[in-house]
């Protein structure tokens, strides 16, 4: 059995957070959900909170190698990814928590980490859930934030990061970068699923003429890459703020709204935006569902704790993902 995993201490994170805000934690709390990072809130001294975010192998759970910047879809984690993003989001007037201190040289933990404000109140996913009526503004505004993100255009595909320094991802166009991806997923999710297995040509086939029914297209747009509601907090003024931003990337503005669906179910209505193209849905939708299949079952390869929840994404993405084959003649 593989040995619980340590996380960091508020002695840990004591020299951290006298850098950053001059002051000492009182405690401090890792919060759940983390796969890539680590993420606590810092109770100081005067009464105060904010939230570290650290960037080290012990808080990352997907046992994965260095990100490749020409990747368009490789790990999405790293100080780097994460300061480029925040600093495109942030002239884009796209709200994010403000960046309090950055330890680019991991110097205070032996890890790359961040400081940031610590947003009060639920998040969005939770505003749904639990109150409906309050959630209203900030979804309409985050319907805003999308039409900002749409018009923010570049002429190729990639890491937001890679793009704007010139550099050009491999691969493709998105539709073949999404449908390579997609059959990679059903590889590997075959390795480790019967079922899975049992229709992986099925799958690769349907994948193949999704692709080929798309059309070229001349630009992509900046998209977040996960944009569910619990990656929306919500401000005292009903703003929202956009977190785990660090896949934000170029690709075709469909890819976000195949996840905005699927995470916001019927709130989505507020979202949904006009002239998206409904081949590169098609061909985003069943790839959505394959690596929502792949990772999670990936996942479980190690010592992720919140294990049930990854096998109830992966089989309930496994039944989207075989509702997409067509009816067999």
């Amino acid at each position: 059995m593989t040995p619980a995993r340590t996380h960091l201490t508020r002695d840990d994170l004591a020299p951290l957070a006298r850098a950053a805000l001059g002051r000492t934690p009182t405690a401090v709390t890792r919060l759940r959900g983390g796969s890539r990072k680590g993420v606590y809130r810092l109770a100081l001294d005067d009464g105060t909170t904010a939230v570290a975010y650290v960037w080290s192998p012990d808080e990352d759970y997907w046992q994965r190698p260095d990100t490749d910047l020409r990747d368009t879809f490789s790990h999405a984690s790293g100080i780097g990814l994460f300061l480029a993003a925040h600093h495109r989001l942030t002239e884009l007037g796209v709200r994010v928590p403000r960046l309090l201190f950055a330890d680019r040289e991991a110097v205070h933990l032996p890890a790359y980490a961040a400081v940031v404000e610590d947003i009060p109140g639920a998040n969005l996913e939770r505003l749904l859930r639990d109150d409906p009526a309050a959630a209203r503004v900030p979804l309409a505004r985050l319907a805003g934030v999308l039409g900002v993100l749409r018009e923010h255009t570049a002429a190729g595909h990639g890491k937001a990061v890679l793009v704007e320094e010139g550099g050009t991802a491999s691969g493709g166009s998105c539709a073949q970068v999404a449908a390579d991806r997609a059959v990679r997923d059903i590889a590997d999710a075959a390795e480790r699923d019967p079922w899975v297995r049992a229709v992986r040509a099925e799958l690769t086939r349907r994948v193949r003429d999704l692709q080929e029914a798309v059309a070229p297209r001349g630009h992509t747009s900046l998209v977040h890459g996960e944009l569910g509601p619990d990656h929306v907090l919500v401000t005292p003024d009903g703003d929202p703020a956009l977190i785990d931003i660090e896949g934000l990337m170029y690709f075709d503005a469909e890819w976000e709204h195949v996840f905005l669906q699927l995470r916001f179910g019927p709130a989505y209505d507020v979202l949904r935006a006009p002239g998206l193209d409904p081949d590169r849905l098609a061909l985003y939708r069943l790839a959505m569902h394959l690596g929502l299949v792949a990772g999670p079952l990936r996942l479980l390869d190690g010592d992720f704790p919140e294990r049930a929840a990854m096998r109830e994404i992966a089989e309930f993405n496994l039944r989207r993902a075989l509702a997409l084959l067509p009816a067999a003649s």
